[in-house]
């Protein structure tokens, strides 16, 4: 079975891993350019490096439906450069994913494939798509609807730890983008993070680095948010493992995720015995 996913982006990929891991072909379309800022977990940067890695699956870029179906068939991820969805008569998937998450329809349509899915909103079941996943932070996230759409979106970055818009910082001019952080590194509040051409970025809140556009991507004015952070949460933050598979985030020692919480919590178990 092959499923075709529009998108190559960090929700994109989450969509595409759980695929493979249920043994299911998928190709994946991004833009010649991905303007992906969460990298490190995105498919896209395949087209920018030719190969990447993600939970233990591979992805590997491809120029050819026939290429695309050969690195299928070899069990990894294919990620073509096809906006406009060319390569589906070619490659006659079984499904079609919309994973775009561009807050509208950019051109899916029900006769794509015998099954299409859209993620989050601008879609409505059955009219464009025969289902679609809800997006929304809150009660609903995950649901799929195959009658109406998803909740609009908001323009408002949900909140962490009491911030919102200030967490992502959108371009202050049209230019190249350009920057020497990394993902991953500790801000500070009025820390320069780039350029967009020759006007600096510059954070509003202290906390962690987690997404960030690539080097060389020309953005426009307020339209691209080349990059997010994390906020900086009360108290301690930390590096920690799960027990499935490595992970690096910021928390508070007050979160389930701190495993200086995971230690309080013992402390007033045993407590409570006495």
């Amino acid at each position: 079975m092959l499923v075709y996913v529009r998108g190559a982006g960090d929700i994109a990929t989450g969509v595409a891993a759980r695929l493979v891991r249920a043994g299911v072909s998928v190709v994946m379309a991004d833009i010649a350019v991905p303007t992906c800022i969460r990298r490190t977990i995105s498919f896209c940067e395949a087209i920018r490096l030719g190969e990447v890695e993600v939970e233990g699956i591979r992805a590997r870029l491809a120029q050819t439906p026939a290429e695309a179906l050969e690195i299928t068939e070899a069990g990894d991820v294919a990620v073509v450069v096809d906006p406009q969805a060319q390569m589906l008569d070619e490659l006659k998937p079984a499904a079609v994913v919309d994973a775009i998450l561009a807050k509208r329809n950019l051109g899916t349509t029900r006769d794509m494939a015998p099954a299409v899915i859209a993620v989050g909103p601008g879609f409505t079941a059955p009219v464009d798509c025969d289902a679609v996943v809800e997006t929304m932070r809150g009660h609903f996230l995950g649901r799929v609807i195959t009658q109406g759409s998803p909740q609009p979106n908001t323009g408002v970055p949900g909140i962490i730890a009491g911030y919102g818009r200030e967490r992502v910082i959108h371009s202050p001019a049209a230019g190249v983008f350009r920057s020497d952080r990394a993902i991953g590194d500790i801000v500070s509040a009025g820390d320069v993070i780039g350029y967009a051409g020759d006007s600096p970025m510059c954070t509003q809140i202290d906390g962690c680095l987690r997404g960030l556009l690539a080097n060389g991507v020309q953005v426009t004015e307020a339209l691209n948010a080349p990059m997010s952070i994390r906020a900086a949460m009360p108290a301690i933050s930390t590096t920690f493992r799960t027990r499935r598979r490595r992970s690096a985030a910021v928390c508070s020692r007050h979160s389930p995720c701190s495993p200086v919480y995971s230690r309080d919590r013992k402390l007033q178990w045993k407590s409570s015995m006495w």
